[in-house]
């Protein structure tokens, strides 16, 4: 056993085997847990670190934070922890049978739209002072892009005679030199069929700018929580629920599905790695429309008498 305290081999852990090996945004959740190990137990060793302990690191954690995040947390420190047992800095696995705790899980904003709400919303978009923030909305609201791939997007990217918008990068606007990034996955490699009052729209936006800059993202950095907050005055101006960016994702998806368009059609819309992603999160929609269906046959087979 050693006295090292644990959030020093935390620390010299996760710069060891994490540092490079990850995402410079996941990489950041790592060091937010080891500035929650030095302010909840600055004091605690190894050789001190029992099954006792630790259930009382979790649950002083728990107090403040919700239940999902907790479970995070501990992941993170059990990581650390399985490799200093199998350096034999300990002796035994303080984290087995911990019980994961954390407080109630707080009331989230409306996850999307109908189509009558989403309509007033674009009602109230400004679309004659050429490019801004209105037409980010529009777009999303009418490709389901992600918030990064909307902000990756160049005037390369568009193929208007054939009407699509290739998704190949995200904009990395969660570090602190921004620039393009990687897709989330394989499946998120994509063309985006237009409709054409888009692409005229955009045809004549993008049609004096550098094919390979962003279109949306200018000199000073961009982030989510602005245009969350510019969504949510635009929502209250509209006289509609307030979603987020991410919501109007969930919109157009939603309102995809309700218009009959199946499920494998909308999973490679959204770029998702397969049907069972958009199956799980959009189940409240699936399930509403199963139920429709299930009338339709009911009425189908009373014909048949």
């Amino acid at each position: 056993m050693t006295q090292i305290k644990l959030h020093a081999y935390f620390k010299q852990w996760m710069e060891l085997y994490k540092k490079d090996a990850v995402r410079e945004v996941t990489y950041a959740k790592y060091k937010l847990t080891h500035r929650n190990l030095q302010r909840l137990v600055p004091d605690l060793t190894l050789d001190e670190l029992s099954r006792l302990a630790y259930q009382q690191l979790l649950n002083d954690y728990a107090k403040t934070h919700e239940r999902q995040t907790v479970l995070d947390f501990h992941r993170h420190i059990r990581s650390s922890l399985i490799d200093a047992l199998e350096e034999q800095l300990i002796h035994r696995d303080p984290t087995r049978k911990a019980i994961i705790k954390g407080t109630q899980q707080r009331k989230h904003k409306t996850k999307f739209l109908n189509q009558f709400e989403l309509q007033a919303v674009l009602n109230n978009l400004v679309l004659d002072e050429g490019l801004n923030w209105d037409y980010f909305i529009l777009l999303i609201a009418k490709t389901g892009l992600r918030f990064s791939e909307a902000l990756g997007l160049t005037p390369g990217d568009f193929d208007f005679a054939h009407q699509y918008v290739t998704i190949n990068k995200t904009w990395d606007y969660k570090s602190i030199e921004s620039g393009f990034a990687p897709t989330k996955n394989k499946s998120s490699v994509r063309k985006v069929p237009l409709d054409w009052q888009t692409v005229i729209q955009f045809s004549q936006l993008t049609k004096k700018m550098a094919v390979d800059e962003p279109i949306f993202v200018k000199d000073k950095k961009v982030y989510n929580d602005t245009l969350n907050h510019y969504l949510e005055r635009l929502c209250k101006r509209s006289g509609v629920s307030i979603i987020s960016i991410h919501g109007l994702r969930h919109t157009h998806a939603s309102l995809l599905l309700y218009a009959g368009v199946s499920v494998a059609s909308v999973a490679r819309r959204l770029g998702h790695a397969n049907m069972t992603t958009t199956q799980s999160t959009y189940l409240h929609v699936i399930q509403e429309l199963e139920n429709q269906d299930n009338d339709k046959v009911m009425k189908h087979l009373a014909s048949l008498v």
